[in-house]
């Protein structure tokens, strides 16, 4: 049997909150969110509240239960044997306390509140802003923060306050839940002036004496091609001439004639209808990303996140065009 958070001395009476002093779920909750975000005011944040309204709560709850929760100087925080034993019990009695109310609410729940998501610049200022319009318009009561970062080493959602990401690429954090939307084809591209009067590569090997853009998140200074129909595989070093981590720049530099670019086949559709890029040796392609929606393991989630996460794994075909004319040639369409 677990110990309760405060054992009182013999004899004398269990602590209780005085009147006036809060909302314990609120007190809890303020408590918790301080742990996990580091510090009085990344909490403060958090909750949309003010520091001196987080220290306010932090000790009403010391008061209450009669313990030194957190131990505190000017630059650390740390928690004291009181401290940790109520932090895991806090945690446990929210996250009951949560699934109590969703319990209660049934079917009428509603998604409500602010809701933190870090998304790809290339998606999350193009395909995925409808998907977040539908969310939004069928939960007029949510909030969304819409972050965009190319960077998928997001350390520590929780002291950063987010509540999912949408990732492309592996995700190797395993204490993190990935559920895979799609996965986005990529192409080798180029401009026209780039090949000149010559004629356009046949073999992925031909490649390697172009002048090349790299797009730093997935490939630097070698890329890996594999032939669509017989699986043959081919190492490709190089040296680009220009190197961003945006995919936007990459698609542009390539339509400047600057080097051959690997990148997103949906990014580069509508240059290779115009004419202003061309796919260079088509049946060799990269390995396509997996698009993944990660979030923090939790015993309970809340339904903004549900409804998100069910809004974009429906959205995920259109997302990545998958039912579009610029599916890679020979990419075959997703299972059901």
């Amino acid at each position: 049997m677990k110990q309760p958070i405060i054992v009182p001395p013999a004899g004398s009476a269990a602590p209780t909150f005085a009147t006036g002093a809060g909302d314990r779920i609120e007190l809890l909750q303020t408590f918790v969110r301080i742990v996990e975000a580091g510090s009085l005011s990344a909490a403060a944040a958090q909750l949309a509240i003010t520091q001196p309204t987080a220290s306010r709560r932090l000790q009403t709850l010391e008061r209450a239960l009669g313990a030194r929760l957190l131990q505190r100087s000017t630059h650390s925080m740390r928690l004291t044997a009181d401290g940790e034993r109520c932090y895991e019990h806090a945690r446990e009695l929210l996250a009951g306390w949560a699934a109590f109310e969703s319990e209660l609410r049934g079917a009428s729940e509603e998604a409500e509140g602010i809701l933190r998501v870090v998304a790809p610049h290339a998606f999350g200022q193009e395909r995925l802003v409808k998907p977040l319009a539908d969310y939004l318009r069928r939960h007029p009561r949510m909030t969304v923060e819409w972050l965009l970062h190319d960077d998928n080493a997001i350390q520590d959602f929780i002291a950063a306050g987010i509540d999912c990401a949408i990732q492309v690429g592996e995700v190797a954090d395993s204490s993190l839940v990935a559920i895979k939307l799609a996965e986005v084809p990529r192409i080798v591209v180029a401009a026209p002036s780039l090949l000149g009067n010559g004629a356009p590569p046949e073999r992925a090997a031909d490649l390697a004496a172009l002048p090349w853009l790299a797009l730093r998140t997935y490939y630097r200074h070698e890329v890996r091609l594999t032939h669509l129909d017989t699986g043959e595989s081919a190492r490709i070093p190089i040296a680009p001439r220009l190197s961003t981590d945006s995919l936007y720049a990459l698609r542009s530099a390539a339509v400047q004639g600057l080097g051959v670019a690997i990148g997103s086949a949906w990014v580069m559709a509508d240059d290779l209808a115009a004419g202003r890029l061309v796919q260079l040796v088509p049946r060799w392609q990269a390995a396509p990303l997996p698009v993944n929606l990660v979030y923090p393991y939790a015993r309970f989630y809340p339904a903004r996140l549900r409804f998100f996460v069910e809004a974009m794994r429906a959205a995920a075909p259109e997302v990545v065009g998958e039912h579009e004319r610029d599916r890679a040639p020979g990419e075959a369409p997703p299972a059901s």
